[in-house]
């Protein structure tokens, strides 16, 4: 096991974020700590998507015919499907899947909602649980069995415009959320091999975790018409005629939850963006024998405060030692601990540890600006955070002129490698195989070298990197 992904495993279980130990390979119980950091990400994605978007919430269970529908499609994921054959004791004369993904759940209904030109677009989006049967070494969060925070939106469109509008706006909202949590990340296309099964082209999010490994966070798919074909999906145009619909779909899972962890995390345990963090501030009373029922007033009277100005805070007067909370919340990932005792109070001051970089400071404290202050160094530690990650990120992606250069660079310093490449399939497959990592796809559009294999002039530059 890797220094990080020990390290992972640990910080799950020590700061109680999920209990992997469900009689199930590949499933796992959100604990407390853990739901309350995935509700409070959840909560900034549904307020960016409800910008514009209408949630839904589509069944669990797919018939086998509407699954099958869509071979492409249904090929991708056949050897993933967990399927229902019984009801009780009866045997079901047409089997059910657990939804892999719900294309095939929702487009029939799409089928019977869309009716004229003037109901589009539609923009629907679900956060759900998806199902699939991973034969790979399962690992918590990242590679699972049962996708317990799957994100997916379905949109419709009159045109390919609209699609092509669709993706750009989706990768706009994804940029949005990992920028409020401070997760690095590219944004690629993948290369046609790798593309969501029955799409035109698929676009994909991914950042580093500590190992070098790359982590696919999030993903935009144009689908075009291959649905709205395989559905009957049509709309009457204004001249009367009837048309084939154009879509997208775009999901993010739980793994959001474990860059959140890997990447902003260090030998301390967590450190947690102020955003999602299930308690913003602790406030820590150091007591002594004189004095020590003012302190513990006078922290819960502040407590009472800040959850008034919208703080979320824990006042910790347990009667354990002070040096044991202290390692705790560290490790549990606290932005900000405030430690007061009698001679603070009489000062008008309060002891601050920030998270994010481990330093004490002495804070002036007044009752009129507190939540001010308090709210100000939160920011602070919010943006340090994402500059941190984002150096990090930036320092770990390196150009390569040869293979061999590139095999060396994954090798020794692993991270992520940008080349120059033709686009074409065959000679992409030979780069894959000879580096032995997975070309993430094409970052942007470049005539200006010649392809890393083959030497024709290269279309593109785009990205190689281990993968999860």
């Amino acid at each position: 096991m890797s220094e990080f992904s020990e390290w992972f495993h640990n910080i799950l279980e020590e700061a109680e974020i999920i209990d992997t130990r469900y009689p199930i390979k590949g499933m796992h119980v959100w604990q407390p700590q853990g739901f309350k950091i995935r509700k409070y990400a959840l909560k900034l994605l549904r307020e960016l998507l409800d910008e514009d978007h209408e949630e839904v919430l589509f069944p669990l269970l797919i018939p086998e015919d509407e699954l099958a529908k869509e071979a492409i499609h249904v090929k991708g994921f056949e050897e993933e499907v967990y399927w229902v054959t019984h009801g009780g004791l009866n045997q079901l004369n047409k089997k059910l899947a657990l939804r892999p993904t719900s294309e095939t759940a929702m487009y029939p209904m799409f089928n019977l909602w869309v009716r004229s030109h003037s109901d589009l677009p539609m923009k629907f989006y679900q956060i759900v649980n998806t199902f699939r049967y991973e034969t790979k070494h399962t690992r918590p969060l990242i590679r699972v069995r049962e996708i317990t925070t799957f994100k997916e939106a379905h949109t419709i469109h009159s045109d390919s415009k609209g699609a092509q509008k669709q993706v750009e706006r989706a990768i706009e909202i994804y940029s949005n959320f990992f920028d409020q949590l401070g997760i690095p990340y590219v944004v690629t296309r993948r290369p046609d091999w790798d593309k969501f099964p029955g799409a035109d082209y698929t676009m994909a999010f991914d950042t580093l975790l500590p190992d070098g490994k790359t982590l696919q966070i999030g993903t935009v798919h144009n689908l075009g018409q291959t649905f709205a074909h395989t559905f009957d999906i049509t709309y009457e145009t204004p001249e009367g005629e009837h048309e084939h619909v154009y879509q997208t779909c775009y999901g993010l899972s739980d793994r959001m939850i474990a860059s959140i962890i890997g990447i902003h995390g260090d030998s301390s345990g967590l450190s947690l963006p102020p955003s999602v963090a299930p308690y913003q501030v602790v406030i820590v009373p150091v007591l002594f024998k004189k004095g020590a029922k003012e302190v513990l007033d006078f922290c819960s009277q502040l407590k009472d405060k800040l959850e008034k100005g919208g703080i979320r805070v824990h006042h910790d007067d347990r009667d354990i030692r002070a040096g044991k909370k202290y390692y705790e919340w560290e490790m549990r990932g606290v932005p900000l601990r405030l430690e007061i005792g009698p001679r603070d109070i009489e000062n008008n001051k309060m002891v601050a540890l920030r998270r994010d970089t481990l330093e004490k400071e002495t804070l002036d404290y007044s009752e009129e600006t507190v939540i001010n202050d308090l709210n100000n160094i939160l920011a602070e530690i919010t943006k340090n955070l994402k500059i941190n990650a984002w150096n990090k990120f930036q320092d770990n992606i390196r150009p390569a002129n040869t293979l061999e250069e590139a095999r060396d660079i994954l090798t020794n310093d692993k991270g992520i490698i940008s080349f120059s490449w033709c686009g074409d399939e065959s000679c992409g497959k030979e780069i894959e195989e000879f580096v032995r990592v997975d070309i993430l796809g094409v970052f942007e559009e470049s005539t200006d070298g010649t392809c890393i294999k083959c030497g024709a002039p290269s279309k593109t530059i785009a990205l190689l990197a281990k993968t999860y």
